[in-house]
């Protein structure tokens, strides 16, 4: 018998990161946010809570974001209810900063610099 490459959570997981990805961007168009995107969702087993990872085009934003996120869940919650979405019961929502993408850039920077610091190889062609 073939193993499931899935779980159900996965794909309701999912669909919950498209339905809430435009949820969050009018919340954040209609209550002056500063700019999130929702990056992932998880959700628990018993259907009962997602959490929701957003991410900040300015890092420095992103946790008043999530903050005012986390005090508007219950209007998000609602809306995500009477969206297209069929489920018997919405799960709670918990907001949570995604700091993958801040943690990448400054590790690409710190390489960067290293590199930069390196001095050249005996095969390598210099510009003179």
């Amino acid at each position: 018998m073939p193993s499931r490459d899935f779980k159900r959570t996965d794909r309701i997981g999912a669909e919950l990161r498209r339905e809430l990805g435009l949820l969050v961007h009018a919340a954040v168009r209609d209550h002056g946010l500063p700019s999130v995107s929702v990056s992932d969702v998880e959700i628990t087993r018993d259907l009962d809570w997602a959490t929701v990872w957003v991410t900040a085009l300015m890092p420095e934003q992103g946790l008043p974001a999530v903050k005012a996120l986390n005090q508007i869940s219950h209007e998000i919650r609602h809306a995500l209810a009477h969206s297209g979405m069929r489920m018997r019961r919405v799960p709670e929502l918990k907001f949570k900063y995604d700091d993958s993408v801040d943690k990448g850039e400054r590790i690409e920077s710190l390489l960067r610099e290293q590199a930069r610091d390196l001095p050249p190889r005996d095969g390598d062609k210099q510009d003179d």
